[in-house]
């Protein structure tokens, strides 16, 4: 008798420990894919997310492609079911390449050999549009924010995109150059 007391007692703690961790286990999966916007982007997906807290500027460093430009901030691209990408360049790419040691960005239009360059500051501060603080680069009198950057993606949300000759919030989505 002791001993199916015993194994019943057993059975219920292992029970109750393996449904508390798979608890844990979705509440975390669900607070990650809340801050997630997905687009496709030349049949790749793209999982785009504001990153949280302050980035590691050296991150930017190299040359970066424009693969998709996608209408709207962030809060508003979430929104949409289906994103139209704003990509243009009938001859080569549209390039930005950032120097951060010399705090300098180059961007190159499509296919355009002749660079601008810009000086930038790189700053995690308060975005005066959405009133939050975001990691921004500000340079002459513009300024665009960084959601996010891994070793082969970067993402941009400022004023890209060009409609009827006025500027429009925009998301800037760049995959790394080799």
């Amino acid at each position: 008798m002791k001993k199916l007391v015993l194994i019943i007692g057993l059975f219920f703690a292992v029970t109750s420990c393996i449904v508390s961790t798979a608890t844990k286990v979705v509440t975390t999966a669900g607070k990650v894919a809340i801050g997630a916007v997905k687009a496709t982007v030349n049949g790749i997906d793209w999982a785009i997310t504001k990153a949280n807290g302050k980035i590691d500027d050296s991150r930017l460093n190299g040359k970066w492609k424009v693969v998709g430009l996608f209408k709207g901030g962030f809060d508003e691209f979430s929104s949409q079911n289906t994103q139209n990408n704003y990509v243009n360049c009938i001859e080569g790419n549209e390039l930005y390449e950032f120097k951060v040691k010399k705090e300098k960005f180059i961007h190159y239009n499509c296919g355009s050999t002749i660079p601008m360059e810009y000086k930038y500051k790189f700053s995690f501060e308060k975005n005066p549009e959405t009133r939050t603080k975001e990691n921004m680069i500000t340079y002459g009198p513009s300024y665009f924010s960084v959601l996010d950057v891994t070793k082969k993606t970067l993402a941009l949300e400022g004023y890209f995109v060009e409609e009827n000759g006025i500027r429009v919030k925009s998301i800037c989505l760049l995959e790394r150059v080799k």
